[in-house]
């Protein structure tokens, strides 16, 4: 506990809930001056603040609408600021009024005490979901994700861990409020399956999720063993950020080819009888993308191109910042020494992140989608990363 539940230290709970004395706690929170305008940051108050009033102005005149694409552009930024302002504006009042209780409770009872103590506990759950938000530093943070996964060393039991590992995804945008869309999925020959790519979609889904890029392990009694021996099988995962629809990614029709086949696995009397489902590969770079989800062929198409961009967007943020090596490197083949992290199920239970150290031992917990701690941990590495560089 961050306090004292006898109150007998008084002095702690003012040292506690006067935050603007610890500079080094609310340093990252509360107009950064190292954070750039693009950085992500969540407390630039002032700049966010003239921001807010030079575009409220901007969009009060009548040839806003002139341009329909700029306007919503515009009012998407109007919106990240007012969010970003209401979170500064949610913890800071409160934190004054527990302040200015905590100079009243020296002089009063326990009951103001234990008064206090309520409302210091629910700044501390608000605490902690700011001080995640403030580790947010790329551009594309708040954007939506696009994850595949792929099945890797270990056959039908790699299939299978495929699968669970889309499944405890799953679980955990549940658990965000984010909403998850299926774009394409290769099943398993016996069980499981061989790839899925799908979008989270909600509020800072890739800034939450792109930690978990890299290769997966899997330790456990295989329930396809007769013998009932312990596996170990591997999967990956890839997370990138959706771009922008006025990007522009520049495609040539040269460049690709466009293969129509039909849809695989479960459907209605129309879905695996046409060749509804496409597959586009983009020749120069080689980068293949596949969308069977929609009944039509034409929507599946405008899907197919939607990912093309966003992995051509990619690519080209990669060869910009240099460091396409670095990207794959860490992520490695789909087998045993590249693993970022373990989840161990026998003869012991456990799930370790290889890169922070970081250890849980309910297992179960994790796979239901309770990744909250493991991202704040994969966050944390992430910025020292960035501060060391």
């Amino acid at each position: 506990m961050l306090y004292s539940k006898n109150w007998n230290n008084r002095r702690e709970l003012r040292t506690l809930i006067h935050p603007w004395q610890n500079r080094k706690l609310f340093s990252r929170f509360l107009n950064s001056k190292n954070a750039s305008q693009k950085s992500g940051g969540i407390f630039e108050v002032d700049r966010k603040k003239s921001r807010l009033q030079e575009l409220e102005t901007a969009s009060a005149v009548p040839e806003f609408w002139g341009n329909p694409q700029q306007a919503q552009t515009t009012l998407k930024e109007l919106t990240r600021l007012k969010e970003d302002l209401k979170i500064f504006s949610d913890l800071e009042v409160p934190l004054r009024d527990l302040r200015e209780l905590a100079a009243l409770a020296e002089e009063s009872d326990n009951a103001m005490m234990a008064e206090i103590q309520k409302h210091l506990t629910e700044m501390l759950d608000s605490f902690k979901k700011v001080e995640r938000q403030a580790k947010f530093s790329d551009p594309n943070d708040r954007a939506d994700a696009l994850l595949t996964i792929h099945a890797g060393a270990g056959g039908t039991e790699a299939c299978d861990w495929a699968e669970m590992l889309t499944r405890m995804y799953e679980r955990y945008s549940e658990r965000k409020g984010y909403s998850v869309e299926i774009i394409d999925i290769l099943a398993g020959d016996q069980a499981g399956i061989k790839s899925i790519t799908f979008f989270v979609r909600g509020p800072y889904a890739y800034g939450n999720l792109r930690g978990e890029v890299g290769v997966h392990r899997l330790v456990r009694i295989s329930p396809f063993d007769a013998n009932k021996r312990r596996h170990t099988s591997f999967a990956s995962c890839d997370v990138l950020p959706e771009i922008e629809e006025d990007i522009e990614i520049e495609i040539q029709e040269k460049d690709l080819r466009i293969d129509t086949y039909r849809s695989h696995g479960a459907g209605g009397q129309h879905i695996n009888k046409t060749d509804s489902a496409v597959r586009i590969t983009h020749l120069p770079t080689g980068i293949v993308v596949a969308c069977q989800n929609q009944r039509s062929q034409i929507k599946n198409r405008e899907k197919a191109f939607k990912i093309l961009r966003i992995r051509l967007y990619e690519l080209e943020q990669e060869k910009q910042r240099k460091a396409m090596e670095k990207r794959y490197d860490e992520k490695g083949d789909i087998a045993w020494g590249n693993q970022i992290r373990s989840y161990v199920f026998m003869p012991y239970q456990m799930v370790k992140d290889h890169r922070t150290g970081f250890e849980i031992s309910q297992v179960s917990r994790v796979m239901d989608g309770d990744l909250d701690e493991l991202i704040d941990q994969s966050l944390e590495y992430s910025a020292l990363k960035k501060t060391n560089v």
